[in-house]
């Protein structure tokens, strides 16, 4: 996917790993791994959209490899992860304990945790699991995973991208269009890939079809291409449906255990995937935490504001906390 110029974005050059593995997560999942930048940096852990969106190199460019030591993994189901599109034992407490294995594994005492959308998510419930390892939390696209917010991205989108929304839906026999997740899961579940891919693609498609503020072709032929829209759609649905495996509401009740540690929440105004109110929530319960509105952005962590937002945060990060 094509990234906007770095003299807006502020986004590092490309870069290598300068280790990589895959870890054994129990008798069906297997996770990728990658560290790039500097092995005696400040760990910093990356943790990507979706569920099952998967990571990509251009990920290491948010953070300074002269300062960072990055680590980029696939969560389970996702990317290089195999196997891909897999939603058995899968689950939130299943994703915060893989990210407990691969710590352990390189051997870091405790990282910073940036996550976007789905990211968000999954570092506010890892850190409110495990506080005592999390230096700082750098969140984008804020998502909370709660009822109102799945309806929106099924249903409410339907009033901003009517287009997008109404091919979404078209897979569709007419009478499940009423229950779009259930009508969805049937497809993506079947194991025929005649039945499944098409649905996983058109999911995709209309993901990154709402992603921009503006409307980016590149962006919508990455969510559509196979190996991201099969991990993205499968999971995505499979997590809705089980309201990601979380009581309800518990990131913001939960949000007292962190709100010692350095917080940073960088938002796109008119992110129609996860709208600001989200974001609104977790800054009105978390206050200590720096707030960002980026006013000229959607929801992509490619839009040149929230890239370079971003790429900010992590420099200011640098000499906070003293011990960083």
């Amino acid at each position: 996917m094509d990234l906007p110029n770095r003299l807006r974005t502020g986004l590092y050059p490309p870069l290598e790993p300068f280790n990589a593995g895959r870890l054994a997560l129990d008798h069906m999942h297997t996770m990728y791994w990658e560290e790039s930048g500097n092995p005696r940096g400040v760990p910093v852990v990356f943790l990507h959209g979706g569920p099952g969106a998967g990571s990509a190199p251009n990920h290491r460019r948010f953070f300074d490899p002269a300062h960072y030591r990055i680590v980029i993994f696939d969560q389970r189901g996702a990317g290089r992860s195999s196997p891909l599109g897999e939603v058995r034992h899968n689950t939130t407490p299943l994703l915060i304990a893989d990210m407990e294995r691969l710590r352990q594994h390189l051997y870091i005492e405790q990282w910073m945790v940036f996550g976007g959308s789905w990211g968000s998510t999954l570092a506010l419930a890892y850190g409110e699991t495990h506080p005592e390892r999390c230096l700082a939390f750098i969140l984008r696209g804020i998502f909370l995973c709660r009822r109102s917010e799945i309806e929106w991205f099924l249903y409410g989108l339907r009033n901003i991208f009517p287009e997008a929304w109404q091919k979404f839906t078209a897979l569709l026999p007419p009478g499940e269009r009423h229950d779009v997740l259930n009508g969805y899961c049937k497809q993506l579940m079947d194991p025929d890939p005649a039945i499944h891919l098409p649905a996983a693609r058109a999911w995709g498609m209309f993901e990154g079809s709402c992603s921009t503020l503006l409307p980016s072709p590149d962006t919508v032929a990455h969510f559509a291409s196979d190996v991201v829209a099969l991990g993205l759609a499968r999971l995505e649905a499979h997590y809705f449906r089980h309201d990601i495996f979380l009581p309800p509401n518990s990131l913001l009740e939960n949000i007292g255990k962190i709100r010692h540690i350095p917080g940073v929440i960088v938002q796109g105004r008119y992110d129609a995937v996860c709208p600001i109110v989200s974001a609104h929530d977790l800054h009105l319960a978390w206050p200590e935490a720096d707030y960002i509105i980026v006013t000229d952005a959607g929801h992509s962590a490619w839009e040149p504001g929230i890239c370079a937002e971003l790429v900010h945060s992590m420099e200011r990060l640098k000499s906070t906390p003293d011990h960083f």
